[in-house]
Formats: C-alpha cells, sequence, structure tokens
C-alpha cells in the first residue's frame, strides 16, 4: 500500500471494525462477491486476554471469525485480522507500570493469534501519569509492545505483522459534544510521530520490526458525534496530505470516517488516508432494519411477538445503562432518542447480551419463512427497496439484514475503486 502510493498510485481498504456476527458475515459474503481482501479488527476493549467485553481472547476472534468465513465460502487467505488500539487503555485506570504489563500480555496474545496488523496505541494516561503524556513516552511503550510483539512471532514462526503507530483525538467511537469543526492533525505532528517512533525501536534493536510500519494514525477532521457527522473539507487536510510525500513508509489511517459520503471517502484514499476505519455504521445500518423489520412483525405476523424490539432492547438499556449513560447527555426524552438511534450507535455494546440475542432471535423466528411484500419494505425499509425491486436483494429478512451492512460496505468499495481508478 505505501509502495503504491510512493509511485503515485493510491489505494485503499476498508477496516471493518465490530464484533457483531451479522456485520462480519456481511463483510466477508461483500469481499467474496467483489473478489476483494478483508480486513476485520478488534479494539482492546473489545478482545483482550480477559476476554473484552466480547469475552473473546484474540485466539477466540480469529476461531469466531473464521467460523464465519467458512460458512459464507470466503477464503482465508484474503482474511486480514487486526488488533486496533492496542494498548493500556482497559487498564489505564491502574498505574502505567502495571497497565503497560497487562498490555503486553494482550499484544502478545495478538502476536500469538496470528494477527497481521497490529496499532500501537500507548498515548492513554494512566493512574499515575500526568494528565498529556508526553510524546516521547507515548513511542517509548508502544515500542516496549512492539518488543514482546517480536519475541513473539520468533518463538512462534508466525508471518511478522505489520505496525500502525500514532492515535486520534477524540477517542474511538465518536465525540461526545456537538460538533462544529474537527483539528487536522499538522504535518509537523505526523511527522514527529514517525521519527519519535524510529527512535523509540531503535533504542530496542527493533529496525527491523519498525520497517514494517505502514501507517500512521492522524485526524483528517472528520468525526461524528451523537447527531452531527464532519465531512472531510480537502482544503483543510491539503499540507497533512502533501506530508506523505516526505514519509514514503507510510500511509495515513483514518478513524471515525462513518458516515462519510462516497465523495469524501474518494478524496481521503486519493490523498493518502488509505485505511478507513468504519465501525457505528455497520452497526447503526444493521439496527435500522432490525427496527424496520420489527415494525414489519407486527402488520406480517400479528400476535408472533409478545415486545417489540425496540421495546425489549429500551428494558435492557435502562437495566444496564453503564454503556450509554455517561455519552447521552439531555432529558429523558433526548436520551431515549440517543439510545436508539445515535449515530454513536452506542446500543451496539447491548447486541451481545442473553436478553438481546432472545429478542432478535424472536423476531426473526417471527418472521422465518414469509416473504415480505414490497410495500412494507417500502414502508419501512425504503433504503433497500430498489435492491428488493431489481431482485438483487431478496426480501427475506436475514437477507435483508445482510444487505444493510453491505449497503454500506458499497460506498466504501466504490469510493476505493474510484479513487484508484482517477
Amino acid at each position: 500500500m505505501p509502495q503504491n502510493r510512493a509511485r503515485g498510485l493510491p489505494s485503499g481498504i476498508t477496516s471493518v471494525c465490530s464484533a457483531h456476527p451479522l456485520v462480519i458475515e456481511a463483510a466477508l459474503r461483500h469481499g467474496k462477491a467483489r473478489d476483494a481482501d478483508v480486513l476485520i479488527e478488534a479494539t482492546c476493549n473489545q478482545v483482550n486476554q480477559d476476554g473484552g467485553y466480547t469475552g473473546m481472547t484474540p485466539a477466540d476472534f480469529r476461531r469466531f471469525v473464521e467460523a464465519i468465513a467458512t460458512k459464507v465460502g470466503f477464503h482465508r487467505d484474503r482474511l486480514i485480522l487486526g488488533g486496533d488500539h492496542l494498548g493500556p487503555n482497559p487498564w489505564k485506570h491502574l498505574p502505567a507500570d502495571e497497565a503497560m504489563s497487562k498490555a503486553k500480555v494482550m499484544i502478545d496474545a495478538f502476536a500469538a493469534a496470528g494477527f497481521a496488523k497490529l496499532h500501537l496505541d500507548t498515548s492513554m494516561a494512566c493512574s499515575d501519569d500526568p494528565l498529556a503524556l508526553l510524546d516521547v513516552t507515548i513511542a517509548a511503550r508502544a515500542a516496549q509492545l512492539a518488543e514482546v510483539s517480536e519475541v513473539r512471532i520468533r518463538q512462534s514462526g508466525l508471518p511478522a505483522p505489520s505496525y500502525i503507530i500514532g492515535t486520534e483525538v477524540p477517542v474511538p467511537g465518536g465525540a461526545v459534544e456537538a460538533l462544529d469543526h474537527m483539528h487536522v492533525t499538522t504535518p509537523d505532528d505526523a511527522r514527529a510521530t514517525v521519527d519519535l517512533h524510529r527512535q523509540a525501536f531503535a533504542r530496542l534493536d527493533l529496525q527491523a520490526a519498525f520497517d514494517r510500519a505502514i501507517g500512521v494514525v492522524v485526524q483528517p477532521g472528520v468525526e461524528f458525534g451523537n447527531a452531527d457527522v464532519i465531512g472531510y473539507r480537502r482544503p483543510a487536510a491539503a499540507s497533512l496530505a502533501a506530508s506523505l510525500k516526505d514519509m514514503p513508509q507510510f500511509v495515513f489511517e483514518a478513524h471515525s470516517t462513518d458516515y462519510q459520503s462516497g465523495e469524501a471517502l474518494r478524496d481521503l484514499v486519493s490523498d493518502g488516508f488509505a485505511i478507513l476505519k468504519v465501525g457505528p455504521w455497520l452497526t447503526f445500518a444493521l439496527r435500522e432494519t432490525l427496527y424496520g423489520l420489527s415494525s414489519i412483525a407486527e402488520v406480517l405476523a400479528q400476535g408472533a411477538m409478545e415486545e417489540a424490539l425496540p421495546a425489549a432492547m429500551e428494558r435492557i438499556m435502562l437495566a444496564s445503562p453503564a454503556h450509554w449513560q455517561k455519552y447521552y447527555p439531555g432529558d429523558a426524552n433526548e436520551q431515549f432518542i440517543q439510545r436508539h438511534y445515535s449515530f454513536s450507535d452506542r446500543i451496539r455494546y447491548y447486541w451481545a447480551l442473553p436478553d438481546a440475542q432472545a429478542a432478535v432471535d424472536k423476531l426473526l423466528s417471527a418472521l422465518d419463512g414469509h416473504t415480505i411484500p414490497r410495500p412494507l419494505i417500502s414502508q419501512y425499509l425504503g433504503h433497500l427497496e430498489p435492491a428488493v425491486a431489481d431482485g438483487s436483494v431478496i426480501p427475506e429478512a436475514l437477507a435483508l439484514l445482510i444487505a444493510s451492512v453491505s449497503r454500506v460496505l458499497d460506498i466504501y468499495a466504490n469510493a476505493i475503486d474510484s479513487a484508484v481508478r482517477a
């Protein structure tokens, strides 16, 4: 990818950041249909040696994704697994030494599980750190994690991973506050990130590992919040994009690209932001379709549902508010809207809970065997009606769910293709 960029040939890939089985299935089906590689990433909070909020270790996550790949007939050699924001973040409430010790165990587990792309992110302050870490400290800690990874791959004979360095502000998952602008990483800051990490790796005799660093996480000026999206403004990022000529080893990795237009995504790739991270938009699309199907079930399968899916999810989220309460400000009505419809899509943390899985299973059972009439799709799932009308999507519940995610992935794939052809 950096080699193509250095030759003046834009290239790009979508990074699917989700642990939802239907999102992963949709991504793998999408890759199979387009004969393309698929990059799927797990964050340090989702997946770690303690299980994360998914309950999966890195080895578990690999088995989980590979089982879905087998189910849909996607070749494993086209599958790329990545670890995102790998560092002390899950344990930042601990002193730095303890948090970093746990982070080292985590990256060892990701390396041992054969993850090919490892994002080293040690930017978060731990309990005994100053609020804002020095850049040299961040780079030194990242190199310490790389050292653990390199030892593991030598011992295990595994293929050497590629590294991503740097981080983005604000934290991943979407901003909490209302948005009207976003700071763009300066060229000097991007170059400093690379130089400090190069020096930190060299101090630990990890030059060969640094040679496999291919991406730098920067802020190109895109973000989303609960109800706001800041689109990519090419002129604002022009000097940052131009700085890549000074760093031919690298491309930029752009986080929080969810809800960008196809044109904005195309311009990002053309400007060297070759790795486009997307997560909440995919589960947002899934939730939209699940809620639409719930409304359809009330019409098509009357009496089959004792509780509509939105009501079930409201009950579940109110019973366990930790994943949304501090992120959704406002009065009771505003919080209700955000719980279900926020672009930040913090409802995604609840789909794996047994009660939520049971509610979705009841919905799909109620619609099992039903071919959904086009008028109901037009009424409740209007964005999918054209695809049903032309026969490319079967009007059945599971096919519509997969199509809702694939529709977003198409925006990314078409944008990348457009940038590459230009």
